[in-house]
């Protein structure tokens, strides 16, 4: 389970927060990276045509606190048409740097470059030479190489003469068939697709780059963002990281889901600007990135415990192993403290509470490590631990034989690294007992509370660190609205699934139909499906990919029109939207795979 890839690759203190450093780019008048201010960032959802549209929502998103605005540009028109929407901001009074997002046509890219401060291309699409070719020897691949930089050249050219900036984006959905020959669909398959025109750029001598690594898988996700790290360091390259998770769906899904993905990354220090692609307007991702960078302002780095190196790998995913205790731990799911435990203040006592698994009629107590000890280790307890603990020793006085639940608690600001350590201690000492995070969250509101708790927990559960999770709050008393948004971060991070899962873009100038009215329309449809994946996703760019383990997909094929998917496979072709969302739940029940509400 151990790296072989030093920690040192991607983060120069893995036991502190420590934002690791990075070359300056300069997107128009805006600086990125070298110690600047993590930028935020969102993307016009209206055809690219329609200039008023654009300056309209280009102004709602800057004035909700973007700094940078993305644009699509499907087609040569499209990228032409930029110039009027940058001159009609302009004169309302608006100079923030514009992007243009380009997918397939590097033509489109090259006329873009002469209206933005920035231009992103997707290495997966941007310029290959065969869409279908597999097998590739090591000749053909040094071809294709050689093509792409024939092709990437000029772009490369006009930005370093006119210092507009790039972004080299790569998506889990959508990488090359090359690149998928060679490495699958992969973290490295990301990185690498990435790195190839890193190398071309840098070889052209043109550094005004930044990169993302973007996923709706958050584990994948993270594994990426980190591998590249590494990978850039091995090759002595600090180009600034654009983070984001892709197609992170609506409402309190997507902000969960955004939280802990971005989130977990920042802890490592990594980023430096970031998107929330969410299913709406928007505007409304502005505050939500707002959010969960207010969780690093002014952050100081505490001094934990040196760790010279993870007894886990932080690339490949793999559950830390526990022993079972009281049904916690092992392969039993995560648990949520307050829907399958029950937590009794005034004895300070946990009783089980899920079907089928009695473990006693009476409460079993949650006792401090010191009462633990002084107690002589009575087995099927819960002990809590805290980064206190370890700095005083006690922690060693614990065995691989105790048969207690560990819960994890830290009244900091900041819990991620303390319990890192403690995890990390546990693993290099063959201390395999269950562990419960813990946190109460006071007075924060419900949507800090989510973004918060996504943080904290989520950047531990993507590594599998974690048997259960347990959120208090004083500003939030239902019982039940905190084991949703408990149940909500274990399935953004894959820990466990409770509900139908949904994959869905946040819409943009490439989507030609109404998909914050379709997401809503199969959600309301199908909310009671547990554990299966539905995508609802507005084009092919990312579609067919970022839904790739879906069980179900609904993708925009042209205006109004509608391709359906059983898994990677398409089913059904251009179905008119208005039947498109009933042709679905037909798709379901024709494959078995539906229930009725209950």
């Amino acid at each position: 389970m151990e790296s072989t890839i030093p920690l040192s690759a991607y983060c120069s203190d893995f036991g502190n927060y420590s934002r690791q450093a990075t070359r300056e780019v300069t997107i128009g008048s805006l600086k990125l990276g070298a110690g600047h201010p993590i930028r935020m960032q969102s993307m016009s959802s209206c055809n690219p045509m329609d200039t008023e549209a654009n300056v309209d929502q280009a102004i709602r998103i800057i004035e909700a606190g973007g700094e940078l605005v993305r644009f699509t540009a499907p087609a040569v028109k499209d990228a032409e048409n930029l110039k009027n929407i940058k001159q009609g901001l302009l004169e309302k009074g608006y100079p923030q740097p514009l992007v243009a997002d380009i997918h397939f046509n590097p033509k489109a890219a090259l006329e873009a470059a002469k209206y933005v401060e920035k231009v992103r291309i997707n290495p997966g699409n941007y310029a290959e030479n065969s869409k279908s070719k597999i097998n590739y020897s090591p000749e053909e691949y040094e071809e294709s190489l050689k093509f792409i930089e024939e092709k990437f050249v000029e772009l490369i050219s006009y930005c370093k003469q006119h210092h507009v900036a790039m972004r080299i984006g790569s998506n889990h959905g959508s990488l090359s068939q090359r690149i998928m020959d060679r490495y699958g669909d992969t973290p490295e398959g990301m990185v690498e697709a990435a790195l190839e025109y890193v190398r071309i750029a840098v070889k052209h001598q043109y550094y005004d780059l930044v990169l993302s690594m973007k996923a709706s898988n958050l584990i994948v996700m993270v594994q990426a963002y980190r591998l590249l790290a590494a990978k850039m360091k091995d090759e002595n390259f600090n180009f600034p990281l654009h983070l984001g998770v892709t197609e992170a769906g609506a409402g309190e899904d997507g902000r969960i889901k955004s939280a802990a993905g971005i989130g977990a990354l920042l802890e490592d220090g990594l980023g430096d600007t970031i998107r929330v692609s969410l299913t709406e307007d928007p505007e409304f991702e502005i505050p939500i990135a707002r959010l969960i960078l207010k969780n690093f302002e002014n952050r100081t780095s505490k001094t934990f415990a040196p760790i010279a190196h993870l007894p886990y790998n932080p690339y490949r995913f793999q559950k830390r192993e526990s022993e079972e205790v009281m049904k916690i731990g092992n392969r039993n799911e995560p648990i949520v403290v307050g829907y399958d435990w029950t937590f009794d203040q005034h004895k300070k006592a946990l009783t089980a509470n899920f079907n089928g698994h009695e473990i006693s009629k009476n409460a079993i107590p949650i006792l401090t490590l010191s009462e633990y000890l002084i107690q002589s280790k009575p087995q099927n307890v819960f002990v809590t631990l805290n980064y206190n603990n370890l700095k005083e020793g006690l922690l060693e006085k614990l065995s691989p034989e105790d048969k207690a639940i560990f819960v994890f608690e830290d009244a900091g600001q900041h819990s991620v690294h303390p319990f890192r350590a403690l995890f990390i201690y546990l693993i290099n000492n063959n201390l395999n007992q269950p562990v419960i995070l813990h946190r109460n969250y006071g007075s924060l509101s419900e949507t800090e509370l989510q973004i918060k708790a996504a943080i904290d927990f989520g950047s531990l559960l993507v590594d599998g660190l974690g048997d259960g999770i347990w959120i208090e709050s004083g500003e939030i008393t239902s019982t039940l609205r905190l084991t949703e948004i408990s149940l909500n971060i274990l399935q953004a991070c894959r820990a466990r699934i409770s509900k139908t899962e949904y994959i869905s873009c946040p819409s943009c100038g490439r989507t030609l139909f109404n998909i914050q009215q379709a997401t809503a329309k199969v959600r309301s449809l199908t909310q009671h499906l547990k554990g299966l994946k539905i995508a609802v996703m507005g084009c092919i760019v990312n579609g067919p990919g970022e839904m790739a383990d879906a069980n179900y997909g609904y993708v925009g094929a042209g205006v109004g029109k509608i391709n359906l998917y059983k898994g990677k496979e398409v089913v059904a072709k251009g179905i008119d939207e208005s039947i498109a969302v009933e042709a679905l739940i037909q798709l379901i029940k024709d494959h078995g795979d539906w229930k009725e509400p209950q």
